[in-house]
């Protein structure tokens, strides 16, 4: 009698198992169908991806910049005009000179590597400081006077990828202000970069992106090499634009955005990160150098102070790059980088991919 209690209960176990299985096979035959429909994906992806995305990672490079200035600063007797700059004796005329730097780090992808010759992608304000800054004399008032209290002057500038050979310096081949793009390159040996991997994967359509795709993007936040999840709003907010919720952190600018069509592993680039909404606040503060001030709240402060300009960006809004803007921005230039030693072939060979060699 046990033997035949057992033997109903495996035959009972064996049909609610084989019911549960072709459940489960129906509900993945009316689920995954929808990941051939030819868009973006809007649902987290159903296989794991990790090798993918590492290979992905790869490509991805940290590219730091910093520019070399001269100022030189006038007297307020001296009584400069802006127009007249390009004029001025600045050695002779100056009272004082002072030399500074400013730097910038962000995200830049490795797109080519061929016999030595490597090309990169990033975001021009990344790598754009301005040939001239001029600063002017402050009125009793407090508004800015006609006349200028210094001149600075670029002297240098110097772009590096760490990794790279010959301490990672790259040039500047194009670059976009308007666009905010930029491409970065240089002709090593061929045995320096042999091992370098590129992006492999297809440029995609921006202009196809949805309410909800499902995106990941890959950057370098604070200097650490990252990837995050954001689901895309606005698309093709003004001419191949569009927005995502990643919450953005400084170094992310330049960093790639990847869809997903009709499932892994077919990610497509369809963006660029470009930057977060950002507020300008002015605070009073204390003017002390002790590390530990402290205060009775309860007692106005009768110190010093001095007003302190701060930029407050508005995290979980970040605005990315269409990629058909990075694409016309090549096609654009394609014969002055083909005079550069970069040769463009067969654009959109693979759909809404890119082909680049180098020139020798």
């Amino acid at each position: 009698m046990a033997r035949k209690s057992s033997f109903i209960i495996i035959i009972a176990l064996l049909s609610l198992f084989l019911t549960l299985s072709c459940s489960s096979s129906s509900i993945y035959d009316k689920v995954y169908p929808t990941l051939s429909d030819g868009a973006y994906d809007s649902e987290f992806p159903y296989r794991n991806s990790s090798a993918q995305l590492e290979e992905i990672s790869a490509s991805i490079r940290l590219i730091n910049s910093i520019a070399f200035y001269n100022s030189y600063v006038f007297d307020p007797s001296s009584r400069f005009i802006a127009s007249a700059v390009s004029r001025i004796n600045l050695e002779n005329s100056a009272i004082e000179k002072i030399s500074f730097n400013r730097t910038a780090s962000g995200t830049a992808t490795l797109i080519l590597e061929n016999q030595g010759t490597i090309a990169l992608l990033t975001v021009a304000h990344i790598v754009s400081f301005p040939d001239t800054i001029i600063s002017h004399f402050v009125n009793p008032d407090g508004s800015f006077s006609r006349y200028i209290q210094s001149v600075s002057i670029k002297i240098k500038q110097t772009n590096y990828v760490p990794d790279l050979p010959d301490d990672g310096q790259v040039d500047i081949l194009l670059l976009d202000k308007t666009r905010d793009v930029a491409l970065l390159g240089k002709h090593f040996s061929a045995s320096k970069t042999i091992s370098t991997p590129t992006f492999k994967y297809p440029w995609g359509k921006s202009s196809e992106l949805e309410w909800g795709s499902f995106v990941y993007v890959f950057g370098f936040p604070m200097n650490y090499k990252m990837i995050s999840k954001a689901l895309v709003s606005s698309p093709n907010k003004d001419k191949h634009s569009f927005l995502i919720d990643a919450v953005f952190n400084r170094g992310y600018s330049g960093g790639i955005v990847l869809a997903i069509r009709d499932g892994v592993p077919n990610f497509e680039l369809v963006g660029l990160v470009r930057s977060v909404p950002a507020e300008f606040q002015y605070t009073l503060r204390p003017l002390t150098k002790e590390q530990d001030f402290d205060f009775n709240p309860m007692l106005p402060y009768k110190g010093d102070y001095y007003v302190d300009k701060e930029q407050v960006l508005r995290t979980g809004i970040t605005k990315v790059i269409g990629i058909e803007v990075v694409k016309d921005f090549i096609i654009d230039h394609k014969q002055e980088l083909i005079e550069k030693g970069y040769l463009l072939t067969d654009l959109f060979n693979v759909p809404g991919g890119l082909k680049l060699k180098s020139v020798h």
